[in-house]
């Protein structure tokens, strides 16, 4: 079985680094002349994968635009999903997930065990109550071939201080997820081969200030800010060494040109991004 960071590495070299996020938001459920219901969230969701199929290699649902619509968003939600994965698009479901004990166990099951109604081929994950929360998580994402993305610096101002905090290593709270999470990488990612936990690092964060080095063994990065947050094609050199990694994902800056332009919105912005050696 192949893991889900040589899928990805397998995604990029074939594609290129963007990920569409599938993001709708009432304003652009408006301007796309959809009702603001679950209906609508499924029609913007099929739109969506429609036009990415075929010129990116990942999208990323925004799960809490789903999720506000009850059982029938979740439906819906099913319903996307199934058909990006079916059209050969990895799916990262951006869920930020987090909790101890059973709870955090039952979310992992949720989303990343194969046949179950919400299964992607990843999940965004939140480490702030222990790393140690996600094992479970990272258990089931190796078994299954499946990938989670642990947050570990976010770009929103307000997560500032408690992620550059110093802990008793001299490192960074981030730099810390960072280490936990590429030592466990390290004893399960065969020689030469992207681990398949992976990190969520905003576009516009500052690496150096983030206390962060480029993960060994290498991983992938998923990386929200291009675009519409002001993250360019050509910013993916903040990433350093980690550049040839990272997913760059973009929401609000294509999903703006609407159903009937939204095609080429993607092929143009696919386009921009550099393509890197992904080794």
């Amino acid at each position: 079985m192949t893991g889900f960071g040589e899928r990805v590495r397998a995604a990029l070299t074939e594609r290129g680094p963007l990920c569409v996020g599938i993001d709708p938001h009432e304003q652009l459920l408006a301007e796309w002349g959809l009702p603001a219901s679950a209906a609508g969230v499924r029609e913007f969701g099929l739109r969506t994968v429609d036009a990415a199929a075929g010129r990116v290699g990942v999208v990323k649902p925004q799960v809490s635009f789903f999720e506000r619509w009850g059982s029938a968003g979740f439906a819906a939600l099913e319903e996307v999903i199934a058909a990006a994965r079916s059209a050969g698009l990895l799916v990262i479901a951006d869920a930020k997930r987090g909790d101890i004990g059973s709870t955090m166990d039952a979310y992992g099951d949720a989303w990343l065990t194969p046949g179950a109604p919400l299964e992607a081929d990843a999940v965004t994950a939140n480490p702030f109550l222990g790393v140690g929360t996600l094992e479970h998580t990272f258990d089931l994402a190796e078994q299954h071939g499946k990938g989670v993305f642990v947050l570990a610096a976010t770009s929103n101002a307000d997560a500032f201080t408690s992620q550059r905090a110093l802990v008793p290593s001299g490192r960074t709270v981030s730099a810390e997820i960072v280490a936990e999470v590429s030592a466990r990488n390290a004893a399960h990612t065969p020689d030469g081969q992207w681990a398949s936990l992976g990190f969520v690092v905003g576009a516009t964060v500052a690496w150096e200030d983030a206390g962060l080095i480029a993960p060994v063994p290498p991983a992938p990065i998923l990386a929200p800010g291009f675009g519409f947050q002001g993250a360019q094609a050509e910013h993916l050199g903040r990433y350093g060494a980690a550049a040839p990694t990272v997913i760059a994902s973009e929401s609000r800056s294509i999903l703006a040109a609407g159903p009937a332009d939204l095609a080429a919105r993607i092929s143009e912005r696919a386009a921009s991004y550099p393509r890197t050696a992904h080794v």
